[in-house]
């Protein structure tokens, strides 16, 4: 089963110094791998002359797509640490960019693990993060007659539809969380009588309640 997790709703700055070297931590949502790229390479041309621009991010509640990059660092020393801090925190469709301006003075290999991790552990300390839960969409098809009684009951309802397709029938596809998935077919019934058709459809994601 999907696991719930957690995400961001706006970028968000915070800044750290360590032995004189600045760690700028940039983190924004991002629900595609695409706009986690488009991040990155905005925070790299902000910031072009930065010794470093180190990134991770992870798309998607499965968390199935996961990238880092050291940027010039020693290897695993920098967007390992990054990553690793947004999985532990149980983050998903999140990017982050550390930025570092050399300040003089070597942190080796693990000074610069503990430098990473903790310049997006720190900020996500004071990110407003936003729950989301697993869903499945689900197809309720009913004739005419019931289809605009029923769109008036989902729309005031906790369920949140996505698409209405009028044709021989009324289609709705409507997002249900996981956690009401054992009571929806039942208040469909209720709703038309027993003559509406309930299929379960795709996994998504909404904002927990």
């Amino acid at each position: 089963m999907a696991a719930p997790y957690l995400t961001l709703e706006d970028v968000i700055e915070h800044e750290i110094e360590i032995k004189r070297s600045r760690f700028i931590c940039a983190l924004a949502p991002a629900v595609s791998e695409e706009a986690a790229r488009e991040f990155v390479a905005g925070r790299r041309r902000l910031y072009g002359d930065a010794t470093h621009n180190c990134s991770a991010y992870v798309i998607g509640g499965d968390r199935l797509v996961q990238k880092a990059d050291d940027d010039g660092e020693p290897g695993g020393t920098a967007g390992t640490p990054m990553l690793e801090t947004l999985l532990r925190r149980g983050l998903g469709d999140v990017v982050a960019v550390v930025t570092r301006y050399f300040g003089g003075v070597k942190l080796g290999a693990g000074g610069l693990v503990r430098a990473y991790g903790s310049s997006v552990g720190k900020t996500l300390d004071l990110a407003p993060l936003v729950g989301m839960v697993p869903a499945r969409v689900m197809s309720v098809t009913v004739d005419h007659v019931q289809a605009g009684r029923l769109e008036n009951d989902l729309r005031v309802s906790p369920y949140e539809v996505r698409e209405v397709v009028y044709g021989a029938e009324v289609g709705f596809r409507v997002a249900v969380r996981e956690a009401d998935l054992a009571a929806f077919p039942d208040w469909i019934g209720t709703l038309t009588a027993g003559r509406a058709e309930v299929e379960t459809g795709e996994t998504v994601y909404l904002r927990k309640t």
